[in-house]
This record gives structure tokens, C-alpha cells and sequence, in this order.
């Protein structure tokens, strides 16, 4: 992946932030944001973004806690092996992996799109490890009849591998779509850095591929044994959705109430990039729902 220093300079004001690596037991290298110290709160981003997406979040804590934000591998400043599954108990153990390196036994979750399989994946692994979960806009059961045919057409024999990697038919309508206040030019070039070519699009592509719509699927099991165990999960959860999101639309809300009936939740007028639509009124009720 061709990452210059020019291209992180450019996003100094926005993203000041030092990521640092982590080697993890596959040889390869992820990315991570450790900013700020007390309370660790976890940030996991999903499909087609990265870091970068958690950017508001990160200024706000980093203050009074320590958030702690990868790239998940293939995605943003993360290695790009190019023969590699990316499929979600992967993605899981690599959470774990930065976790187990950092030492941190207790923590914050906040998860978003793929972030929050995987992070409801970690949780389920270690349950007591988890303090409090915040959900935005995001699914950690199987919801394959819900999924948009745009997103079908990414994931399609034949079609679907150049559609996102060498058209970028992908990351590049996420920028327009996500949204209901367009995105900046500075912010839509920020979000389409890393994917800029055939092998950096690999993991865009993967993430697409491994939403498992059978029982033949590889990472089919792993998502229901995930959903399965969320009933038992006991710490506290906020949910915070916006409703015109395209592909996490108002009924995989309406799951996550029947899963956590209890959970605080907050429906704002945003899509599915809900912290770049609400950035404010999202990083004011999570300060309020972490607060001890």
C-alpha cells in the first residue's frame, strides 16, 4: 500500500493523531490509535472505513480516557495481505490480539457497520471485560434478506471483485451515500485514501464477501454463535441510530430493542454515518452514558 507522509500531512488538522503497530502472530501489521489515558474505551470501525471515522471521538475522550481505535487488517494504515481470508473470527482474534498486547483487562466498546460483529465478538468472548457497548448503526446477527441490492451486486460472481476493486464501486458511492449532509471534499478524499487502487481495495472487497448469507458460508457459524450468545451480555448499552442509513435501516434498530429492550437509545435524523451527521449531539450522549 502506497501511504505517503504527504498524504497524512494533508489530514494533520483533522487527524493529528500518531497511529502505532502492532505485529500480530499472522506476521502481519495493524494500525492502531492509543490516545489519552484513564478509562479505555475500544472503537471499532467497519466497511469502507476506517480510523479516520472515529476522528471527533477520539479529540473529545482522549481528555479523560484512553481510547484506543485499530484499523482493522486490509483496511486504513493497516497491512494489505493480499493472501489472506478476512473473515470474521479473523478479525476477532486480531482484537483480541491488540488487547492481550496492550494489557487491558476493562473496557469501553463502541462499534459501528462491521465493527459491531466483531466487537460483539470480543465481547462475547470475554464478557466481564466489557463495562459498557455503545451501537451505532451497526448488526451482530445475521440479517441477509435486509441487505440492499447494491450491496449484492459488490458481492456477485464475477462482477462483484472488480466492481470494488478496480472500479471502486464500493468506498467511492460510500462517500455520497452515508450521509444526509453531503461530505466535504477534504473528508470524502480522507475516507478514499487508502483505497486507492486494485490491491489496497482488497479487504473493501472481502468484507463484502464475507457477509454470510448461507449456512454453507464460512463465517456463518461464527456470526450465529455471536448472536446467540448477545442475550446474556449483560453490561449496560446505549444504542444511538440514524434512520436514514440505506443499509442499516430502521429494522435492524428495531432488533437490537428486542435483543436489549432495557438499552438508553437515541433515533436521530442522520444516516449511516451517523458521527458524520451528528457529531456533536453523538459525542455529548455517549459522554453522558460512559460517565461513572
Amino acid at each position: 500500500m502506497n501511504i505517503s507522509p504527504e498524504w497524512l500531512n494533508d489530514l494533520k488538522s483533522e487527524y493529528p493523531f500518531t497511529p502505532k503497530r502492532l505485529k500480530l502472530n499472522n506476521g502481519f501489521e495493524m494500525s492502531y490509535v492509543d490516545e489519552g489515558q484513564g478509562p479505555v474505551i475500544l472503537m471499532l470501525h467497519g466497511n469502507p472505513t476506517w480510523s479516520f471515522y472515529y476522528r471527533n471521538l477520539i479529540k473529545h475522550f482522549a481528555p479523560n480516557y484512553r481510547v484506543i481505535v485499530p484499523d482493522h487488517l486490509g483496511m486504513g494504515l493497516s497491512e494489505r495481505p493480499q493472501k489472506f481470508e478476512y473473515q470474521l473470527h479473523q478479525h476477532v482474534a486480531h482484537v483480541e490480539e491488540l488487547l492481550d498486547s496492550l494489557g487491558i483487562e476493562k473496557f469501553s466498546l463502541i462499534v459501528h457497520d462491521w465493527g459491531g460483529a466483531i466487537g460483539f465478538g470480543v465481547a462475547t468472548l470475554r464478557p466481564q471485560a466489557v463495562e459498557k457497548a455503545v451501537i451505532l448503526n451497526t448488526a451482530a446477527f445475521n440479517a441477509g434478506p435486509w441487505i440492499p441490492k447494491r450491496i449484492s451486486m459488490c458481492r456477485a460472481p464475477i462482477i462483484g471483485e472488480p466492481l470494488v476493486r478496480a472500479l471502486n464501486g464500493f468506498a467511492l458511492p460510500a462517500t455520497f451515500m452515508t450521509t444526509v449532509k453531503p461530505l466535504p471534499k477534504k473528508i470524502r478524499r480522507a475516507y478514499l485514501a487508502p483505497y486507492n487502487d486494485w490491491n489496497s481495495r482488497i479487504a473493501v472487497s472481502r468484507f463484502v464477501q464475507d457477509i454470510p448469507l448461507s449456512k454453507s458460508h464460512p463465517s456463518f457459524d461464527t456470526l450465529a454463535a455471536i448472536e446467540a450468545a448477545l442475550p446474556a451480555l449483560e453490561f449496560p448499552k446505549m444504542i444511538i441510530w440514524g434512520e436514514k442509513d440505506f443499509c442499516f435501516d430502521m429494522r435492524f434498530f428495531n432488533k437490537w430493542k428486542t435483543i436489549y429492550p432495557d438499552s438508553e437509545s437515541m433515533v436521530l435524523d442522520a444516516g449511516h454515518y451517523v458521527l458524520e451527521d451528528m457529531p456533536s449531539q453523538c459525542a455529548d450522549a455517549i459522554e453522558g452514558f460512559l460517565a461513572p
